[in-house]
């Protein structure tokens, strides 16, 4: 029996984390950058609480417009002063209610910049270290910004997608490219079980890239996702694979 734990962006106003907290072993929880509010946060915890399922921060840039999917240029400073107030924020409604933070993922544009981007990785690193160093950061497999944690002792557990495709690089590919999303639940458990078995991905020209995963992402706004989910929790179990 292979353990993997699967998690979902919540709380970012689908309305449906009550079908699919059920489903996951871990959530992130937008905490106001792109969505998301003090209401959110709490009902999502409380069901996070309720189903057993670890929670973590999902903070991104200051973008409701865009939803946190477009890049933005700030100074250091405020990117930190923002990410910080995103995270603490969603910890103080936590430590309310007795529950713990236990990883943080970026969100969006965010997520992306700092796979490639040295100085945005180390903002977003030193904003982990500072609220709580046994905080777990979800990143990509070889990004700048696990390699940056590792060397300052945070801990990482390399994610990867369920429902994306990835470019020969190993970044995803574009939203704006028709082919980025995957909405076949079959073809989303044979990625995942292939990175899970055989630590490789079959990326959008056809090649087979190295990709090594803990976690594996499922978009909660994906199209059919909670059905999607079913599908391949199921079809995981059928090949020994289970989230723990």
């Amino acid at each position: 029996m292979i353990l993997i734990d699967i998690n979902c962006d919540l709380g970012e106003g689908i309305g449906n984390e009550d079908l699919l907290m059920p489903l996951i072993s871990s959530c992130n929880i937008a905490c106001g950058g792109h969505a998301g509010d003090k209401a959110t946060m709490s009902f999502v915890a409380d069901l996070a609480q309720k189903f057993k399922v670890k929670i973590g921060a999902h903070p991104s840039f200051p973008d409701r417009e865009s939803f946190g999917r477009k890049e933005m240029n700030m100074s250091d400073e405020a990117l930190y002063s923002t990410l910080y107030d995103q995270i603490k924020s969603l910890k103080r409604i936590l430590d309310k209610k007795l529950l713990s933070l236990h990883h943080v993922k970026p969100h969006g544009a965010l997520y992306n910049m700092v796979s490639v981007n040295k100085e945005i990785a180390k903002v977003v690193v030193n904003v982990i270290r500072d609220i709580d160093k046994s905080l777990i950061l979800y990143a990509p497999y070889k990004s700048i910004i696990a390699e940056i944690a590792s060397q300052v002792g945070l801990q990482v557990k390399f994610e990867a997608f369920a429902d994306r495709n990835y470019n020969q690089d190993l970044t995803l590919v574009s939203r704006r490219k028709e082919n980025a999303l995957i909405h076949d639940a079959e073809v989303m458990f044979r990625q995942v079980s292939q990175i899970v078995l055989d630590e490789k991905v079959a990326v959008i020209n056809g090649v087979e890239v190295t990709l090594k995963a803990d976690t594996f992402c499922v978009h909660g706004d994906g199209k059919n996702v909670v059905q999607n989910l079913e599908h391949l929790i199921h079809r995981l179990k059928q090949n020994n694979i289970e989230t723990y």
